[in-house]
C-alpha cells in the first residue's frame, strides 16, 4: 500500500520560509508524477507544484519563483521549499502521487493526510 506522510508545516509570519517533506513508499515505479496540492477553508483544492520521474516540474503561477519542488529518491522523500510566504499561502498542504502525469490536476490516485501551513501578516 502506498504511503505518503507529510511533515514540516507550521505557523509562521509573512516573508519567512518553510520546507515541507513527504516520506513515501511510492518510488518503486519507473514512471511517476508526484506533487503538492493545497486547500484553504472554503476554497477548492488546487495544485501547487508537481514533478515527474524525469525531473520535469510545473508550478501554479502564484508560487513561481517562491516555491521549489524537489525529490530525493535515495531517501524516498519529496520536498516543497516555500520562500517568501504570504498569508494567501495559508492552507492544508497535501502530497500526491500517481503513475500518470496529472501535473496540477486533482486526479492523483494517492493522497497524504496533509500538513497545515498558516502564514500571518
Amino acid at each position: 500500500q502506498v504511503q505518503l506522510v507529510e511533515s514540516g508545516g507550521g505557523s509562521v509570519q509573512s516573508g519567512v520560509s518553510l520546507r515541507l517533506s513527504c516520506a513515501t513508499s511510492f518510488y518503486t515505479s519507473d514512471t511517476y508524477c508526484m506533487g503538492w496540492f493545497r486547500q484553504a477553508p472554503g476554497k477548492e483544492r488546487e495544485g501547487v507544484a508537481a514533478i515527474d520521474s524525469l525531473g520535469h516540474t510545473t508550478y501554479k503561477d502564484s508560487v513561481k519563483g517562491r516555491f521549489t519542488i524537489s525529490q530525493d529518491n535515495a531517501k524516498n522523500t519529496l520536498y516543497l521549499q516555500m520562500n517568501s510566504l504570504k498569508p494567501e499561502d495559508t492552507a492544508m498542504y497535501y502530497c500526491v502521487a500517481d503513475k500518470i502525469d496529472w501535473w496540477l490536476l486533482p486526479r492523483y490516485a494517492y493522497w497524504g493526510q496533509g500538513t497545515q501551513v498558516t502564514v500571518t501578516s
